[in-house]
């Protein structure tokens, strides 16, 4: 029986009915972190791990909600006036919905059955995949379509001003735009966007920690404000620029150095991240894994010490799998604090990497991790 299947005959013993079923994928950043609430420019990839939404048409406004893996119900009207968020996951669906409805949508009611594949907590981007997925579904329901880039506007908005985390576009763009063997290079300002060929000679394994640190919702909004920061200062010198996007490295080197230490260590990530996103493109496409290696240790390096996101458990994966045989290059992918480690390993190597690096890391922190290839 197939994933699709079995989630149709769950739905079947909830509801009593038939359903059809939707679904997006998470996501992994091969490089560019934190650059994507600066206007920047970001390499996600889709994954195959998904969050899948089974979904029936009801006759009324009503939105009925299971979902499977925390075995918890919601229910809520379409009609609702003033409706305001509750701090529980199922602000995410209702906070598509709504976006959905200003955009001009006119949705049905619906009964939906959730299921995810994607980790909470491990960096790629399991919101995003859950958000997609029940718009997709909202949409078929109500016979309507929406492009990919309009929908990851519309699922990043429900996430800015419905559930409350200010987060970039990145995890919904390549949940909507992402394609099997390819990286996406994107431009968050204009979403001007290109799909990269990832090498089949190679593969990208995650290496999830198995840990989330408290700091990691406080921080991001920090880091934002701190950013915000550095461009308030530039801007005297620089009076073009909206965003880190807008500053070079030379730049921020010339006009940065009036700058607390802590705030101009930030802008220099986030400017060096920008330049080596672009450069790891140009790397993918031109078949160099070599060179793109470097620019992923430049940048967990970047991440470590100018933008303070990591933590020792992190570190220790990017250690251990930066000295194993067949790997290309590692960092850490996602907002950090915990979450996952991703490397480039050569096809023929990742069975051999799994074992090593799965034991080494187990030894040196006691928590066994979970790899995905």
């Amino acid at each position: 029986m197939t994933k699709t299947q079995d989630l149709k005959e769950a739905f079947f013993d909830l509801y009593g009915t038939d359903a059809r079923v939707f679904r997006a994928p998470g996501r992994v950043n091969l490089i560019g972190e934190h650059t994507d609430y600066n206007d920047g420019f970001v390499m996600p990839a889709a994954i195959d791990l998904y969050a899948s939404v089974a979904m029936a048409v009801r006759k009324d406004r009503r939105l009925r909600i299971h979902s499977e893996n925390l075995s918890e119900t919601c229910e809520f009207d379409l009609d609702e006036t003033s409706p305001r968020p509750r701090g529980h996951w199922s602000d995410y669906a209702r906070g598509v919905a709504i976006a959905l409805e200003q955009a001009g949508c006119r949705l049905r009611g619906a009964d939906l059955l959730l299921r995810s594949e994607v980790p909470v907590g491990a960096g790629l981007s399991s919101s995003a995949a859950i958000e997609v997925a029940i718009a997709l579904a909202l949409l078929d329901g109500a016979n309507l379509k929406i492009d990919g880039v309009k929908l990851a506007r519309l699922c990043q908005q429900a996430e800015n001003e419905f559930v409350g985390a200010r987060v970039g576009i990145m995890d919904q763009f390549v949940a909507c735009n992402g394609r099997v063997g390819y990286g996406l290079l994107l431009d968050c300002r204009t979403l001007d966007h290109r799909l990269i060929p990832l090498p089949s000679s190679a593969r990208l394994v995650i290496l999830n920690t198995m840990v989330k640190h408290e700091l990691a919702s406080s921080e991001y909004n920090t880091r934002r404000a701190e950013c915000e920061a550095g461009v308030q200062y530039l801007v005297k010198f620089l009076p073009h620029i909206r965003a880190l996007r807008d500053v070079t490295l030379d730049e921020l080197e010339r006009f940065g150095q009036g700058m607390p230490e802590l705030i101009y260590k930030r802008c220099r990530h986030v400017t060096s991240e920008n330049a080596r996103v672009i450069k790891a493109a140009d790397a993918l496409e031109g078949g160099d894994l070599l060179s793109l290696g470097q620019l992923m240790r430049a940048s967990h390096a970047s991440l470590r010490d100018d933008y303070e996101v990591s933590c020792r458990e992190l570190d220790i994966a990017v250690e251990l799998a930066s000295a194993t045989e067949g790997v290309y290059g590692a960092r850490m992918t996602g907002g950090g604090f915990g979450g996952c480690a991703i490397s480039i390993v050569e096809a023929n190597c990742v069975e051999a990497f799994k074992l090593r690096v799965a034991s080494r890391y187990e030894q040196a922190t006691g928590l066994r991790p979970e790899i995905y290839t």
